[in-house]
């Protein structure tokens, strides 16, 4: 009489299944050490609350439910513990950022200073006719000042200053560069940061682009040709060939997008919709 093998648990099967921890690079678009590490419940636990705190709830299909769904997998493969959290999430933290811009928020979620995701929600504006619509588009200027909130802790480097001198260049319709305007002071920074080893005493985007509507000369609202120009001249000064997560391109590249999709016709004819 053979003997009757005990079956397997479904835990056990699903431990089977999964030989390698699901890692922040395999959900998200991220680089370098974070990419490598896999995703832990209390990095989830944090997102969540950070979540609660900005948003009022955990998105539906967010960061925050994305990274609990991988982190209950890696528990129950054993590959992590349910107090444990990962080594650069626990150093540089999590966050949920938001910038206010005329008729909407702009929603950054970090990891470990990473941008897993990044979104725009609409806030009811009262428009009552297409002049008005027109005068609130969003400008270079603000779009400057925008990326001066969600990434202003960041050292001014080259491709940082050539994305702040496309900017003027088109907000101004100049190529001459303005001395002691944002193109200059930005340029000057970089190549003061480029000698100092230190984070701590290097100039940051805030001190550069925080009054950025003021600064500038002249102004115009954001067109996808302006944020097309902004991004070539981050990506071409930038040795990995990517822009900044919030950074200068982002935030111009978010602007004209939220532009775009105002219909002057529909909000003529929405007055007193809110």
């Amino acid at each position: 009489m053979s003997q009757e093998q005990p079956r397997r648990t479904h835990q056990e099967h699903e431990k089977e299944e999964q030989k390698e921890p699901i890692k922040y690079g395999d959900v998200f678009k991220v680089v370098g050490e974070l990419a490598s590490k896999p995703i832990a419940p209390q990095d989830a636990a944090m997102m969540q609350k950070a979540e609660n705190m900005i948003l009022g709830q955990t998105q539906k299909g967010g960061p925050a439910s994305v990274m609990q769904a991988a982190a209950t997998r890696n528990e129950r493969a054993g590959v992590v513990g349910h107090k444990d959290f990962t080594d650069v999430t626990g150093d540089r933290g999590v966050t949920v950022s938001e910038t206010d811009v005329p008729g909407s928020r702009i929603i950054t979620e970090s990891v470990a200073g990473q941008a897993v995701g990044q979104y725009a929600e609409a806030t009811p504006v009262l428009q009552t006719s297409f002049e008005v619509t027109q005068e609130s588009a969003l400008t270079i200027g603000e779009a400057l000042e925008a990326s001066a909130q969600s990434a202003g802790n960041k050292p001014v480097d080259q491709s940082d200053a050539a994305a702040i001198q496309a900017a003027e260049v088109r907000a101004t319709g100049s190529n001459v560069i303005i001395p002691g305007g944002l193109a200059a002071t930005a340029q000057s920074a970089a190549t003061h940061n480029a000698r100092v080893d230190l984070d701590e005493y290097k100039i940051k985007l805030r001190d550069i682009l925080m009054d950025a509507t003021a600064k500038l000369p002249a102004d115009k609202a954001v067109t996808r040709q302006d944020a097309e120009g902004v991004v070539s001249a981050e990506l071409r000064n930038n040795q990995n060939l990517a822009t900044h997560p919030g950074g200068v391109a982002s935030a111009v590249t978010v602007a004209a997008r939220l532009n775009e999709n105002v219909n002057p016709i529909n909000i003529a004819t929405a007055t007193n919709a809110f």
